[in-house]
């Protein structure tokens, strides 16, 4: 989900319409006075704390003081990461994630003053494809119920310099709503996962996948693999004022691939509530992805708030590989208290996780913020 003030009618929702009207107001105030599946075995323990570790080797979370929607990527020895304005497209670059309070910032592209992609500019993606950079970000006319994902190019190699072309709208044929668009290549192939209403009343949130021709465009029917269906995917109550009163949320969707399987992480349950949380799906890496049935939903949440440690609706994830490939980390947003919902006082957050006997991912409970943990493998 993003936040940021918006001039809808509908309340706006990083994940759904709604929230992020809820998460404006939060920040408005802050700133006056951010199918059933298979039973999983028992988990290793993440090594995520680091202990009796020297200063120098370890950071704490957060690496921001705000930010939602984190993503990063890792290319030629540079960490490049990005997360919602709202108004534009900004880039972090750094040797080490873990210092990204430190790190090289540049806004590389600003929406135009008007037009289908000029307004709330939520949950940008940066990939490197086919020898280019391409980002990936949502974004609508003025108005949520025109939000749709937008494709930008640029050829050179390091993404904070060279000219960013606008590639155009990415979309199915039934150019329906849709957000939190995330491109993954497998068997040499591209897949385009994102959160989608089914037709053009805003309720519920599902998440879709279609196959890619090239990184802009979109050459197949898009697929449902994931709709809320458990009750710790539907918190999504926004009062009886509201309109729509309550929406389900599947939103978020990164996928993760690991052994002979394929992970699709997705984030449940609205934004604006402390329920956020992660899911999973599951698939073969031998199936059709493009076929519903080659998923499977796991009937509990993989990642969720923890009170004792003061991590609240934590979500909206992605993942990196240490710098000598030999760690896996989440990256996600949460937020400090209970109650402060889609907006400004979510930040961005790391941990390590590991991966369970059957080969699922483990990633344990969100560590509490000043936790000294030590920094990926191979940084410097």
């Amino acid at each position: 989900m993003t936040l940021l003030t918006s001039s809808r009618t509908l309340p706006p929702t990083r994940s759904i319409a709604p929230a992020r009207w809820l998460s404006s107001l939060l920040l408005s105030v802050a700133l006056l006075g951010g199918v059933g599946g298979c039973t999983r075995p028992a988990a290793t323990t993440p090594a995520d704390t680091a202990a009796a570790t020297a200063p120098e080797a370890t950071f704490t979370n957060p690496l921001l003081p705000s930010g939602a929607d984190p993503w990063s990527i890792y290319h030629d020895g540079y960490y490049y990461y990005t997360h919602t304005t709202g108004r534009n497209i900004t880039l972090w670059k750094t040797k080490s994630l873990s210092q990204l309070g430190t790190a090289e910032k540049r806004v590389v592209w600003t929406p135009p003053a008007t037009g289908p992609n000029s307004r709330e500019i939520w949950a940008p993606e940066l990939h490197y494809l086919r020898g280019k950079w391409y980002v990936y970000y949502a974004a609508d006319a003025g108005t949520n119920q025109t939000h749709r994902l937008w494709v930008l190019e640029n050829a050179s190699p390091d993404p904070l310099q060279g000219t960013w072309t606008d590639k155009g709208q990415l979309t199915d044929t039934t150019n329906k709503w849709a957000i939190d668009g995330s491109i993954f290549e497998h068997n040499k192939e591209l897949y385009m996962v994102w959160s989608g209403w089914e037709g053009d009343v805003n309720g519920r949130q599902n998440i879709y996948l279609a196959h890619l021709k090239n990184p802009w465009t979109v050459d197949g029917p898009r697929v449902l693999v994931s709709t809320p269906t458990y009750a710790w995917e539907k918190d999504g109550d926004l009062g009886a004022t509201s309109n729509p009163p309550h929406v389900d949320v599947n939103e978020g969707p990164e996928v993760l691939s690991h052994g002979n399987k394929l992970y699709l992480i997705y984030s449940a349950s609205g934004c604006w509530t402390d329920s956020y949380k992660l899911g999973m799906l599951t698939a073969s890496a031998k199936s059709d992805l493009t076929k519903p049935e080659s998923w499977t939903k796991s009937p509990e949440p993989v990642f969720q708030a923890n009170p004792t440690n003061g991590v609240y609706a934590p979500g909206h994830n992605s993942f990196f590989k240490s710098p000598d490939g030999k760690q896996d980390w989440i990256l996600y947003h949460a937020n400090n208290q209970p109650g402060q919902g889609c907006g400004g006082f979510r930040s961005p957050r790391a941990q390590r996780f590991t991966w369970n006997t059957d080969g699922t991912p483990n990633f344990g409970v969100p560590v509490a913020t000043g936790t000294p943990l030590a920094r990926p493998s191979g940084e410097k």
